[in-house]
């Protein structure tokens, strides 16, 4: 009944559960010692013959009840949700040439920029919004700021670039949050910050993705990775169909050896389910909190199981 990461106000008060084996132990005894009497036809109409797992029943819903009731007199404490009230959010996107895929609808950059718009547009407006975009160079296209339409015209304004260099698209975002403002109600804080970066393709020119995310874990930024393309993929080039599948494992590494996450998309749909899974990831926190009222709910609930078993010991129900 008691969740192993469950920490508590008042432990002590938790030696109260021995009584619950004391009372099972002498019920059992109790109900050994019991010798069932005679009972005439008329009587046997009247006493139901199954009372007796109705009586277990009740007995071990009561016993149940008792547990919770102690747990919560303990003042538990548990870890929950609880919405950010800011943070710095790095918007890292790809603009190589393979985001010119049309295995996606329209392709994969339209697709990209109205799912990078839609997922700007539904964080907290007190949250640090940055842009970096990323080819074989990257570029801090739009400093943390919480005006959300500069970010979506930077946004619709980006042109696609040869090359794809994933640990420069890392190390830039990486770079954007020493440009975060202070906030002007604590000055000395510092906001926490995370990087979300979509891309197709595998690092090709620049330094190594994985040195990239080793640097961002040990700021404490976690990337979240967003593989988007299919593995049918192609962009003409010089009259030649060149295949641009999607590199799984690279992005993968990131989110690993940044303590981030990967996910994969690839349709319009399955993006914007996967901005929504990091938005919520992102924009909230665990925090410690009292959660008494979860175990005093659960007590409620045994007790009046309890109370109908002893009821039904008693009447023709059910």
């Amino acid at each position: 009944m008691i969740p192993l990461a469950l920490e508590f106000m008042l432990p002590q008060r938790l030696w109260a559960l021995v009584v619950i084996p004391l009372i099972a132990v002498l019920y059992v005894i109790l109900s050994g010692r019991t010798t069932p009497r005679p009972m005439s036809s008329r009587l046997r109409l009247v006493v139901p013959r199954d009372a007796a797992w109705k009586r277990h029943g009740a007995v071990l819903l009561a016993l149940l009840s008792l547990g919770a009731l102690i747990i919560a007199w303990a003042v538990p404490k548990d870890f929950v949700d609880k919405p950010r009230d800011r943070a710095t959010i790095v918007v890292a996107l790809d603009v190589s040439w393979s985001m010119e895929a049309e295995d996606v609808d329209p392709n994969r950059l339209a697709a990209a920029q109205a799912g990078a718009k839609a997922f700007v547009g539904s964080l907290p407006e007190r949250f640090n919004v940055a842009l970096v975009t990323f080819a074989g160079t990257p570029d801090v296209a739009v400093p943390p700021t919480i005006d959300r339409g500069v970010i979506a015209r930077a946004i619709d304004a980006v042109e696609l670039a040869p090359s794809t260099a994933v640990g420069e698209g890392v190390y830039a975002s990486l770079d954007s949050l020493k440009l975060v403002p202070p906030d002007p109600e604590n000055p000395d804080a510092v906001a926490p910050a995370a990087i979300v970066l979509l891309s197709d393709g595998a690092t090709n020119i620049g330094r190594s993705s994985s040195g990239a995310a080793v640097a961002a874990k040990d700021k404490g930024v976690p990337v979240y990775t967003i593989a988007y393309g299919t593995d049918n993929g192609f962009v003409e080039q010089d009259g030649q169909r060149q295949r641009v599948a999607v590199d799984h494992y690279e992005l993968s590494e990131i989110a690993r050896l940044s303590g981030g996450k990967k996910y994969a998309a690839e349709s319009s749909g399955q993006l914007r389910d996967v901005y929504e899974a990091i938005r919520q990831s992102v924009g909230t926190e665990k925090v410690p909190a009292e959660v008494t009222d979860r175990y005093a709910g659960l007590a409620i609930i045994f007790a009046v199981l309890a109370a109908l078993g002893v009821i039904s010991l008693g009447a023709r129900w059910p």
